[in-house]
Parts: structure tokens; C-alpha cells; sequence
């Protein structure tokens, strides 16, 4: 999404074969919560990368990513999320709008979501790149049309998980230097930090996920 304007979100690195990923460099540390950037080839947008760890379930960080509805509580400057389409209990693709300060136009992306766990591992990937025409764009919006971000759930003990989150989004347009320092930085740090505790509520500490299977 998103000179990591989509950063906000949710949001991996699968980036394109023609692209190289440089040096990971940290930026930030704050709670346990490490921010890094590196240079992409051929583009001027940074991939980011977010390590952490939390005391959660596998089946517990799932369902908060998936429960669309609501992750706009978490989610950096996202103003509205909407469920398309329900493939399955894993898979969705899903409408995001993303409000950026004046005078920068408001950003919006699809992203397509789909879950998978290791069967032996228990190691659970979301994929999450962007489909840039499932929906016609809308006026004075600009469409997010380059965005592949990724979330890799290790189990890490009873109840506890590492999360390793990458992400590449062009935000499309004329964006400010300082704006896109911004979003690279704050934005993750503000929305992991909103979402170890966002995952703490009942709705997704009790969760039980047919496609999940928690570590032992």
C-alpha cells in the first residue's frame, strides 16, 4: 500500500523478481517492538520489516488480523475497513482507506488475505498483497496500486508467539519526504504497540480457529 502510507496497515515483503532487498537497518526499539527499513531496488519507497514477540496463541493473533471490522482500531491513520468478499474462514479479500494529512490526497487499497500453517512447524503465514482493480476507483482517492505485505507467526512457547511482519507499498502520487518518514516509522510502532493489547480482548483470547492449530 503506500510509501508504507499502507504501512499502516497490515499488512510482508514478497517482492517482485526484479527487485533486490538491501542491508534490514533498525530504526526504532520501543516495548519489545523492533522497526527496520532497507533499501529496494529500482524503487524509492524502503521495505519495512517489524520483529516482536507477544504472550499470545497462534489462533489469537489470527483472528485479530482477520476480524477486519474491527482492526481499524489498531491499524495506523486507516479510517474505514470492509469485508469484499469471504473466500473462506482463511482467505478474504477486503477495501481499506487510508486518511492522510493535508493537503495529501486520502489513500485506498484491496488486499487479498489468505492464511496457511505449517503442518509439522505450526508455523502460521498471511499473505496479504494488494489487488489494485477488484473495485472501481474512487474520486479524489488515490488507488494503492503496488503493496505486498506479510505476517510469519513462530510459535515461541505456551502462549507465546514471534512475529516477524514485512511489508513494500508504493502510495501512487506526490508524497513529502517528511510524510513518508512518518508513515515508515510511527506507523508501525503505533500500531504494533495498539495491537499487542488490542489482541488481549475476549473476542480473540478465547478464539478457536478450524485452519489454526495452537502450539502445544
Amino acid at each position: 500500500m503506500r510509501t508504507r502510507i499502507i504501512l499502516l496497515f497490515m499488512f510482508v515483503t514478497a517482492f517482485a523478481k526484479a527487485q533486490t532487498v538491501g542491508a534490514w537497518q533498525l530504526k526504532e526499539s520501543s516495548d519489545g517492538i523492533k522497526i527496520y527499513t532497507a533499501d529496494i531496488s529500482n524503487s524509492k519507497i524502503k521495505g519495512i520489516k517489524v520483529e516482536c514477540q507477544f504472550n499470545a496463541t497462534l489462533s489469537q493473533v489470527t483472528a485479530a488480523l482477520m476480524d477486519i471490522k474491527n482492526s481499524e482500531e489498531w491499524l495506523y491513520h486507516t479510517a474505514g475497513n470492509q469485508l469484499i468478499k469471504q473466500v473462506s474462514p482463511g482467505e478474504l479479500y477486503y477495501y481499506s482507506l487510508i486518511e492522510m494529512p493535508w493537503p495529501v490526497s486520502n489513500r485506498d487499497f484491496i488486499a487479498h488475505l489468505k492464511v496457511t500453517q505449517d503442518p509439522v512447524s505450526k508455523v502460521v503465514t498471511m499473505d496479504a498483497p494488494c489487488i489494485p482493480d477488484m473495485i472501481p476507483v474512487k474520486p479524489k482517492i488515490v488507488r494503492i496500486t503496488n503493496s505486498k505485505g506479510k505476517w510469519v507467526v513462530t510459535p515461541a512457547g505456551p502462549d507465546h508467539v514471534k512475529i516477524l511482519y514485512t511489508l513494500y507499498a508504493d502510495p501512487g502520487g506526490d508524497v513529502p519526504s517528511w510524510l513518508t518518514n512518518l508513515f515508515i516509522t510511527q506507523g508501525p510502532s503505533q500500531s504494533f504497540k495498539k495491537f499487542k493489547a488490542h489482541i488481549q480482548k475476549p473476542a480473540y483470547k478465547n478464539a478457536k480457529l478450524d485452519y489454526v492449530v495452537n502450539q502445544q
